[in-house]
């Protein structure tokens, strides 16, 4: 299994504390963002490299630190060729540069991250091996107007994801779909031709509602919380609270 980062985006929201760094990079106490999740992912078993989608002009600080770490599993960084956040490829599409580009052929975890996770990934690798299917991961959220800004599910007894919507304005129920997947190599096909099928290209989502569509998928319900990083106001208070 590939652990695949996307990591493509410009940050805007931070204004200048990123606009010539990458997030994932931005320090949490002694680490950074990526380097806490990674903490996690490399002692999967079944993972087996890292790679890490960003774009040209944030490549080379993340080429010169992946060469700093010393994980078991090697980190690879691939480069997208964009350098504005105008003409970025959008997040379904750096997914698929990088399977192209890489030509990847396994179960995949794809996270986004900008992150930081309560749990194990562990525990999400378990549940797909179990279902053997496709998954994604769920939470509820009580809030609507919350659900509104966020892919929500609704499942049956069983984990099975019987829809899918991305921003309803009527949630049709209260579980939300954080940026977290696994795509098994059975259905990467399903993956390669989306975009060319109509898939939206810009967030994570897109795709999991494509995949939803298309293939059989089960939801791991988040065994604890996560805090999104999306602000400098969200960044400072994870400083405050993890660092």
């Amino acid at each position: 299994m590939k652990n695949i980062v996307i990591a493509a985006g410009y940050a805007t929201r931070l204004g200048e504390l990123t606009k010539n760094f990458p997030k994932p990079l931005l320090k949490i106490g002694s680490s950074t963002i990526l380097g806490r999740m990674l903490d996690d992912i490399d002692k999967i078993d079944e993972i087996d490299e890292h790679i890490i989608i960003t774009n040209h002009r944030f490549a080379n600080i993340f080429e010169e630190w992946a060469e700093s770490q010393t994980y078991k599993k090697p980190i690879t960084i691939v480069d997208d060729g964009t350098s504005t956040n105008e003409t970025r490829l959008g997040a379904v599409c750096d997914l698929l540069f990088a399977m192209d580009k890489l030509g990847i052929d396994d179960d995949l975890l794809v996270v986004a991250a900008d992150n930081i996770l309560m749990f194990s990934f562990k525990e999400f690798v378990e549940f797909a091996k179990a279902k053997e299917t496709s998954c994604i991961m769920c939470h509820e959220q009580p809030s609507i107007e919350l659900l509104q800004r966020t892919g929500v599910v609704i499942l049956d007894e069983n984990n099975k994801v019987l829809n899918m919507e991305e921003k309803p304005q009527n949630p049709k129920s209260h579980w939300a779909v954080p940026p977290f997947y696994i795509y098994l190599r059975k259905d990467l096909d399903i993956v390669r031709s989306s975009v060319a099928n109509g898939c939206g290209k810009d967030a994570p989502g897109n795709l999991a509602h494509y995949m939803v569509d298309n293939t059989i998928m089960h939801a791991w319900p988040m065994s604890a919380g996560r805090f999104d990083i999306g602000s400098l106001d969200s960044y400072e208070e994870a400083k405050k609270i993890f660092g």
